[in-house]
């Protein structure tokens, strides 16, 4: 018997529209910055033609995790280009760019350049099986 293969494909639970993210890019979710992060799915590259990217600046103290910490928060907002939904953010606290102990010794900060994680709400997303 030939055995089928599912291969499973996100797609915005709006409008259905495939936001093309791919599972090889996905984050373990015992990541450093994915501890406490529940109902998030974090992805090290994304296809951008599927989104409309929007940028956002709160000037306002955060602890994100542990590891990232900072007085301006900047993240961009990720939109379904074919509904405009907002799926997620983009966030500048991937895995850092040096091994570096960060500020005042304290892990490192928003201070020590990351690479970019990008952050999907599971409840804006739906998984559709292809056989």
């Amino acid at each position: 018997m030939p055995s089928h293969a599912h291969i499973y494909t996100h797609i915005c639970k709006e409008c259905g529209a495939s936001v093309n993210l791919n599972s090889n890019n996905l984050f373990p979710p015992d990541a450093y910055f994915e501890a406490g992060n529940k109902g998030t799915l974090s992805f090290s590259s994304i296809d951008t033609s599927k989104f409309k990217l929007e940028q956002e600046d709160k000037i306002m103290p955060f602890f994100e995790t542990l590891n990232y910490w900072g007085i301006q928060r900047k993240r961009t907002k990720i939109k379904c280009l074919a509904c405009g939904k907002l799926v997620g953010h983009i966030y500048d606290d991937g895995p850092p760019l040096t091994n570096s102990t960060g500020q005042f010794g304290m892990g490192p900060s928003q201070v020590i350049p990351r690479l970019p994680r990008y952050r999907f709400k599971t409840k804006a997303l739906k998984l559709e099986s292809h056989i």
